[in-house]
Order: C-alpha cells, then sequence, then structure tokens
C-alpha cells in the first residue's frame, strides 16, 4: 500500500478531501520524522511505537580490499507493532 493509497482510503471512508487528508498525513510523517531525529520515540497505543536504537560500534571488512574497517555507534528508527496489531495481523 502507498501513500495514495492511504490517502484515497481515508477520504473515502471520512469523507474529507484528497488535498486535506495529503496535507494531514505528510504533517503526521514529518512530526514522526522530526521526533525521531530530536531522539524522542512517538507512542500511538493500540498501533505501535515509533523508536531509536543505537547501534553500537563494530568492526566489518571490506572484502575487495581486505581490510577492516570500524563502523561507528549511531541511531536508527524502528517500529515495534502494538501486542492487538501484532494479534490482529496472525489471524
Amino acid at each position: 500500500m502507498t501513500k495514495a493509497d492511504i490517502v484515497n482510503e481515508i477520504a473515502k471512508s471520512t469523507g474529507i478531501d484528497k488535498t486535506t487528508v495529503l496535507t494531514t498525513v505528510e504533517a503526521f510523517m514529518e512530526a514522526v520524522k522530526t521526533s525521531l531525529t530530536k531522539d524522542e520515540n512517538v507512542y500511538l497505543r493500540g498501533f505501535g511505537s515509533f523508536i531509536v536504537k543505537k547501534r553500537a560500534q563494530k568492526t566489518a571488512r571490506n572484502i575487495s580490499k581486505n581490510t577492516t574497517i570500524i563502523i561507528p555507534e549511531h541511531n536508527i528508527p524502528a517500529f515495534k507493532p502494538a501486542k492487538t496489531f501484532t494479534i490482529a495481523v496472525k489471524k
């Protein structure tokens, strides 16, 4: 499902025009992105959590040059679904 599909579904079910729904969806995504860049998690009860995970520093190998490189510690975004969400998807 794409963003356009989501906008169409919301517009159909609520009766709100697509441009308003698109603006709202994009504002939501921007708010989540902004929060995660500030290391703030976003919790949506019954849906899930957008969280920031810290990846530890590790040593990796460059196979083509046969050298080792050090990948520094960094943050990555992640999504953890709520228990009710997980149960609904399993059924």
